[in-house]
């Protein structure tokens, strides 16, 4: 029988058909190592489906204990699990599910002290807690990694999920910092159906991400209403008159920060002095017949490592896409071949068409 970490094992066989996945998005998963905070309510969703999809690499993260209040909900744990830590049931089950998945279990907080550590090594983070402070401590914990956040949260009757990365910030949406007085389910309550929800479409925006397919929820936030069984979009963006870094009062990247802005790319154009960035389109050809930067060369992503010939590794580049995710993918492949100036627009040609041209089509 095959390894369920083969991106050919017959368990993904579903998965592979899917227009656009195939056996690279399947590599691309059993590649992938995802950080998950919490294995309580939205953790018992998202870490199944992750360790089901194929994801290589999980690493758990909880500081709580299994409580029986916890177990209408929280469904990686059961009745015997009750006192025991929630990332050692949570690992258990997930081991038992799928054996080949390589399980790391942290009992402990993620906290700014702790968070370099605890993100060693991954390619996404996921927050699934109900813990306002730590919401904010991942928001800029993934900044300065330069990684995705996957962040949802499940209330009453309702859940929100979203995606903080390339250009759009948590602190965007909530530039008040965290609200120490927010309910949580054990002053509220929860349907556990609500977690169900929330945690599945969370699972799917880090799956996204992970494989470069489909759109991510950057700018937007997916609201869930159970009691009316609607969902909305909330749309929200960056500031324009605040530094392209975030907020001042978020820690700064890392000064090896391989992202752009929009707003600096354009005064690094306008230069009349100095060499000009190759810029390279790696959008599909119906995407950049919508609108494209001037004098960009088009490489769609699926095909740039067959085309990597045709460019420059000494020059300056600057990878663009629509909102960032594949740039920042193509950014990675173009480093490991050599290419020591690339650098990737945050925010993607969306972002462009925001704060510098307005005239350039947005979809």
């Amino acid at each position: 029988m095959a390894s369920s970490s083969d991106p050919n094992a017959p368990r993904y066989a579903r998965q592979r058909i899917l227009p656009g996945f195939g056996e690279e998005g399947q590599q691309k998963l059993a590649a992938a190592h995802a950080v998950v905070i919490g294995a309580g309510g939205l953790g018992s969703a998202v870490l199944p489906i992750l360790a089901a999809a194929g994801v290589g690499t999980i690493t758990v993260i909880d500081d709580d204990l299994v409580d029986e209040t916890n177990l209408h909900r929280q469904i990686l744990h059961g009745a015997a699990d009750v006192g025991r830590a929630k990332v050692d049931s949570a690992a258990d089950t997930i081991r038992a599910q799928s054996p080949q998945t390589h399980i790391v279990a942290l009992r402990g907080s993620f906290t700014a002290a702790t968070a370099a550590q605890m993100l060693s090594g991954a390619d996404i983070l996921i927050d699934g807690t109900d813990n306002n402070e730590t919401r904010f401590t991942a928001n800029d914990a993934a900044a300065a990694a330069g990684i995705p956040l996957v962040w949802g949260s499940a209330l009453r009757w309702g859940g929100q999920v979203g995606v903080a990365w390339a250009g759009t910030d948590y602190r965007d949406l909530f530039p008040g910092g965290p609200d120490t007085e927010a309910d949580t389910c054990e002053i509220a309550g929860i349907l556990p159906s609500v977690c169900t929800v929330t945690g599945g479409l969370m699972a799917t925006e880090a799956l996204k991400l992970l494989t470069g397919l489909g759109r991510p929820l950057l700018g937007r936030v997916l609201l869930f209403d159970a009691l009316s069984g609607t969902t909305q979009e909330l749309h929200y963006a960056r500031d324009p008159d605040r530094d392209a870094a975030g907020f001042a009062d978020r820690p700064a990247l890392a000064a090896s920060d391989p992202s752009i802005s929009a707003r600096e790319l354009a005064a690094l154009l306008a230069e009349s002095t100095g060499e000009r960035p190759v810029l390279l389109d790696v959008r599909e050809p119906d995407e950049v017949a919508l609108g494209a930067l001037p004098g960009a060369v088009a490489i769609p992503l699926g095909v740039l490592e067959q085309r990597l010939a045709e460019l420059d590794p000494a020059a300056p580049t600057v990878v663009y896409c629509h909102l960032g995710v594949r740039s920042a993918r193509a950014l990675d492949r173009l480093q490991e071949a050599g290419f020591a100036r690339a650098r990737h627009l945050a925010g993607g040609i969306d972002a462009w068409s925001r704060t510098v041209d307005p005239t350039l089509a947005r979809y």
